[in-house]
């Protein structure tokens, strides 16, 4: 196919100055947060080393690989959650029926006595898994370990939330939440994925879709705004699924993690706005659905990001507007919801100044 000369042009223009923009601001926002994650780590680390002491049932999973903490998600440039691996579900069964949207519950496995599990005293009558009743433990640990541990002049816990959350000299907000590894499991919410059979040289490649389903997803011991206000005998037993895990490894390939890197960027510097309308899980829940838009290896070459960037801009309006955004493995999960009306049509507004400033002016991103 023939590309008309200025059309190329304007490509390049683009490209130069994303990867400019990438150089001057992108690279210094990881460093900051690469900074932050280090002296935030060694914080908790060293809370839940106090946690271990008194319960060795909580045994930090927290550790630094290649540079690198597993089990550490960036929410934001000051917020971090931190997953904290729990040992053994083997006794338990994994029930996903659809009645809890975005969660699960496990369930005493027929015929296993509850004195069998580990954490036999947060089993309920009914032979679930209390998660409500693991975090609470979890919690007073915590608050303990605050007080004992050697940064005890620089950490707090926030106390009004059931989670568990650290504030770090007073600028940094942790969350530590305890969780099972489900791997070699799928949920059946998430049956209908990939919504296309995967084939050789489209997105994702079939060999992608056996590993992530091998590797399997995560269930989260937190609060979940889905099921606020049901009132739910089931709601304490519920556990969140989480796929933070297996979003980034889909993310490999292309310039894919660059184009995730720059959208983090510019929501941090332009939509960090009243009400926390829009999160970086929301930029990368919608950069998945354009991968699905764009299957093939050749529109995620470094020459395309730009339109990429913009595609992913409009379709994050498109989501404000109908103030609906469907969780990517979980589509019935609405990721606004909770939000206010007015703080989605104000982000609507922002998104769109945004894009159109990046559509109409090459010159742009010098300034934002």
């Amino acid at each position: 196919m023939l590309v008309p000369s200025d059309m190329m042009a304007a490509q390049s223009k683009m490209l130069y100055q994303l990867n400019k923009y990438y150089g001057e601001r992108v690279q210094v926002r990881k460093n900051t947060i690469a900074k932050t994650v280090r002296e935030v780590c060694k914080v908790v680390q060293d809370v839940l080393r106090e946690v271990e002491v008194q319960e060795p049932r909580f045994i930090s999973s927290l550790t630094e690989c290649n540079g690198r903490f597993e089990g550490l998600d960036v929410i934001s440039p000051v917020e971090f959650e931190v997953v904290l691996y729990l040992n053994q579900m083997g006794v338990f069964n994994f029930v996903d029926d659809g009645s809890l949207p975005g969660c699960a519950v496990l369930k005493l496995s027929d015929g296993r006595k509850r004195s069998m599990s580990l954490w036999v005293e947060f089993i309920t009558a009914s032979g679930y898994l209390s998660a409500r009743k693991i975090r609470s433990r979890f919690q007073t640990l915590v608050a303990q370990a605050c007080d004992k541990c050697a940064y005890r002049d620089s950490v707090k816990m926030i106390a009004d939330t059931t989670e568990v959350k650290l504030r770090i000299r007073e600028r940094y907000v942790v969350q530590i939440t305890p969780s099972f590894k489900c791997s070699g499991v799928w949920p059946r919410s998430a049956a209908h994925w990939p919504a296309l059979a995967p084939t050789p040289g489209t997105w994702p490649h079939p060999n992608m879709v056996i590993e992530v389903k091998t590797e399997g997803f995560d269930l989260l011991s937190k609060e979940c705004v889905t099921l606020q206000g049901k009132q739910s005998a089931m709601e304490g037993d519920a556990w969140v699924m989480s796929f933070t895990e297996v979003e980034s490894r889909l993310l490999l390939g292309g310039c894919r993690k660059r184009c995730l890197s720059l959208l983090k960027t510019l929501r941090d510097r332009h939509l960090e706005l009243p009400g926390n309308p829009v999160t970086s899980y929301h930029v990368k829940t919608l950069l998945l659905y354009e991968c699905e838009k764009h299957p093939r290896e050749v529109e995620w070459d470094e020459s395309c990001l730009g339109d990429r960037i913009n595609g992913i801009l409009l379709q994050l309006i498109s989501c404000l507007q109908c103030r609906r955004c469907p969780h990517y493995f979980l589509p019935h999960v609405d990721l606004f919801k909770g939000k206010s009306p007015s703080a989605l049509e104000n982000a609507a507004k922002q998104v769109w100044r945004l894009t159109r400033e990046l559509l109409t002016n090459s010159r742009a991103l010098d300034k934002l």
